[in-house]
């Protein structure tokens, strides 16, 4: 356990940092397959994690096994513009300096997104006949592009579709995770709407030191979960890109149509790829835009292109979809319209959200109701004061609290953590 209280990379060279970080890698692998005690393989985990950190700060570069540092270190000018003293926001990295979390205002504007406000909340009431979700009501979900038009088409008797998705990195999804799934089955339900839900085991291989084996075995394990949320069996079709891929030659066309229309530098500027990315990360966005159209699913759509997508995702994930959105027309289609939530803040504080990557962060929809408690007693940043007189006299602080903050999201939701539906075997592609 004291290997994680390590200092960074001090004095060691590139080449150093390089060789310890392949030696914890094939410890981590040699002890995933003994099938050690998980405290010793989390501990393994922590200290790899750590070291990436420490390689990526001394060389400017992400550490890739078997490719060793190159002599020059590149700079990293080509990611999207970040001031200083602004929030980090983007499909791998979410962090703020302020323990209040991200000003998703500021964000708003920085996306060039328009806000949800309470007209479109009463407009959503109007055409559906329902009562909005509690997301929409207090703001979880914060953020849209083109919902009016997805409003419009509705109240026109035009079809549309839902599309979300998730990168399965971990066994069990946690608790964050949750936030897109369960508002997508609300929409769902309240629409009666086909939904596609695309699980990116390609990526996880493509950015973790993760082997194709392990990221497919989580994109099922993780299928189950996204199952226990309740969606209509009939109107979800849930695939692996590993999978999907190589059986559908309309999903094919539509990655290689946008990735005639995108070029290396315009991924550099949206991403912040640089020239030590994999082909791999570069050729990746292509494949999650390509579920915003319908002809990637003839089997549902009967090759209609006209068919409109509706994407509920957090905000993050919002680069791949301004891409997709200005490629779209280009290639005969409709623009898919988003809705954004916030995030879900780590147990540690609302700096930065709750990661699959880091299991002290996290609550595991697989943890017990012990394991949860010991998780949030220990680990969750409180707003009380430093000590009890000081408690009692002056109150906690709401805005700070991340256990308050969870209830901020849904009572329902952190009361009924453990999930029912995993105990029989579910093959879901």
């Amino acid at each position: 356990m004291t290997d994680c209280q390590e200092e960074g990379p001090g004095n060691a060279t590139p080449m150093e940092l390089f060789e310890k970080l392949t030696a914890q890698g094939d410890k981590v692998r040699a002890l995933k397959t003994e099938k050690a005690d998980k405290a010793d393989i989390d501990a393994a985990v922590q200290l790899l994690l750590k070291l990436k950190v420490d390689y990526k700060t001394l060389t400017g570069q992400d550490y890739k096994a078997g490719c060793p540092p190159s002599n020059s270190t590149p700079t990293q000018d080509n990611g999207p513009s970040v001031t200083e003293g602004e929030d980090m926001v983007d499909p791998w990295n979410v962090s703020t300096s302020s323990a209040k979390g991200v000003d998703y205002d500021k964000l708003i504007v920085r996306f060039g997104s328009s806000k949800i406000d309470q007209e479109l909340v009463d407009r959503i009431e109007r055409v559906t006949g329902q009562k909005p979700h509690q997301f929409l009501r207090r703001g979880i979900f914060f953020s849209h592009r083109d919902m009016h038009q997805i409003l419009d088409a509705y109240e026109n008797k035009k079809s549309f579709y839902l599309y979300t998705g998730r990168g399965p990195s971990s066994e069990a999804m946690h608790v964050g995770h949750l936030i897109p799934f369960i508002f997508t089955k609300w929409l769902q339900d309240v629409f009666d709407i086909p939904l596609v839900i695309q699980l990116t085991d390609d990526e996880k291989y493509l950015w973790k030191d993760l082997s194709l084996e392990e990221c497919h075995r989580y994109a099922v394990e993780n299928a189950k979960d996204i199952i226990a949320c309740g969606f209509d069996v009939n109107k979800t079709f849930i695939f692996s890109d590993l999978d999907y891929m190589g059986m559908s030659p309309g999903f094919y066309r539509n990655v290689v149509k946008v990735q005639k229309h995108v070029t290396f530098n315009q991924v550099k500027g949206i991403f912040g790829f640089t020239d030590s990315d994999c082909i791999g990360k570069i050729s990746f966005p292509a494949i999650q835009a390509a579920p915003s159209f319908s002809t990637s699913f003839p089997q549902i759509f009967n090759g209609r292109k006209d068919v409109q997508c509706l994407i509920p995702c957090a905000i993050d994930q919002d680069p791949y979809f301004r891409m997709t959105r200005d490629v779209a027309p280009r290639i005969g289609y409709p623009k898919p319209a988003l809705l954004h939530s916030t995030f879900f803040p780590a147990l540690q504080g609302a700096q930065t959200k709750m990661s699959a990557s880091d299991p002290n962060s996290s609550i595991f929809l697989t943890d017990t109701a012990k394991q949860i408690k010991n998780k949030i007693n220990k680990h969750a940043f409180s707003g009380g004061k430093d000590t009890i007189e000081e408690h009692r006299k002056y109150g906690g602080n709401a805005e700070v609290d991340v256990s308050f903050m969870y209830l901020t999201f849904s009572w329902k939701m952190m009361s009924s953590l453990r999930r029912s539906v995993r105990t029989t075997p579910v093959e879901p592609f």
